[in-house]
């Protein structure tokens, strides 16, 4: 999909050990990357629908500025069941480029920061590398303060 749009890109390959649940972490550290740079994507539910949120993996994200920057009066973690069929990954393997369908897109603004960022390239042990304009650009996303 990001070649097909003319977007310049990287992919990092390393071992996922199988007993590790903490994906963000472990690409973090396995890849030798600072995890400010490093972004996870998670998977919510408005009541209305399905949202995508990518924050640092050295952050946590903040549920309440999502759903004001949404509109919503609510946002909660979709339970792993759901993310993985409205976005056709595993949970740990979940990215926001090339989804099933297409879901709304909110990055933190803190990939704004840095020239190049690492998200999931669509499962464990993939992490791909791009500017963060050309993630906004691939996903119809938006940018906003989103983590804590």
């Amino acid at each position: 999909m990001l070649a097909s749009a003319g977007i310049s890109y990287t992919v990092h390959a390393y071992h996922h050990d199988a007993q590790t649940t903490d994906y963000g972490a472990e690409a973090a550290a396995e890849l030798g990357v600072d995890p400010g740079r490093l972004f996870k994507t998670l998977v919510c539910e408005t009541g209305g629908g399905m949202v995508v949120a990518v924050v640092p993996v050295a952050g946590r994200l903040d549920t309440k500025a999502l759903a004001a920057r949404l509109g919503v009066k609510t946002v909660d973690l979709a339970q792993p069941s759901a993310a993985t069929r409205s976005t056709g990954y595993v949970v740990g393997g979940i990215s926001p480029i090339g989804q099933r369908s297409r879901l709304p897109t909110v990055l933190d603004a803190s990939a704004l920061d840095h020239e190049l960022i690492m998200v999931s390239a669509g499962r464990r042990g993939l992490q791909v590398e791009l500017a963060p304009a050309d993630l906004l650009r691939a996903t119809a996303g938006s940018s906003a303060w989103i983590a804590r």
